[in-house]
């Protein structure tokens, strides 16, 4: 670790700023590609949990639906701290791991998916419209979870990642492409994150 990467963690430790329960990363199909990959996850998740991550939710975005076996595959052997779940994007049941993993579950279709789960209640009398709450919705979700920091890698862009549970989360932006993402980005992302004040929509 260089000089540079151990001052950041000494700012961060420090600090009486809280640093993030739930971190959510949005890498790409193409980004998977790249050499070394699969590695800087693993050592992504690493960086979390070491500065206090209880949980961490990576979305992966593709276009190619033939590549989500493949990649599927990939990530469930990757080297991970502590225990995790990938999804497809035909599951639909909720994910409860430390480190949870989507494969092209856009929002809009977790979203849809919720609605449609909840209206099947109604017509078969297990629920009243009028009951139909936040709370409800959250339910069928498929990563309940509410993110505190997302972090997006190479552009400015959610990729319709969890619409709905990162309304109130803090975004954090960076030009590096994730094939280059280093402990000093994931640092100065947390970093950023404690010198921002929550308004969770205030």
């Amino acid at each position: 670790m260089g000089l540079y990467d151990r001052y950041l963690a000494r700012r961060l430790r420090s600090s009486d700023a809280d640093l993030p329960e739930t971190v959510a990363v949005i890498v790409t199909e193409r980004d998977l590609l790249e050499a070394g990959a699969y590695e800087t996850l693993e050592t992504c998740f690493e960086w979390a949990f070491e500065f206090g991550a209880e949980r961490v939710v990576v979305y992966v975005s593709v276009l190619d639906t033939e590549v989500v076996d493949t990649i599927r595959r990939e990530l469930a052997d990757v080297d991970a701290p502590r225990e995790l779940a990938v999804r497809g994007p035909e599951d639909d049941e909720q994910a409860d791991a430390p480190i949870q993993i989507g494969i092209g579950l856009g929002g809009k279709h977790e979203f849809a998916a919720a609605v449609r789960s909840l209206a099947e209640a109604v017509d078969a009398g297990e629920l009243a419209p009028e009951d139909i709450d936040e709370a409800e919705i959250e339910g069928e979700l498929v990563f309940p979870v509410q993110p505190d920091l997302v972090v997006k890698t190479g552009a400015e862009r959610l990729s319709d990642f969890m619409i709905w549970q990162s309304v109130y989360s803090e975004l954090y932006f960076t030009d590096v492409n994730w094939r280059d993402f280093r402990r000093r980005d994931y640092l100065r992302a947390l970093r950023d994150y404690q010198n921002r004040q929550r308004r969770f929509g205030r």
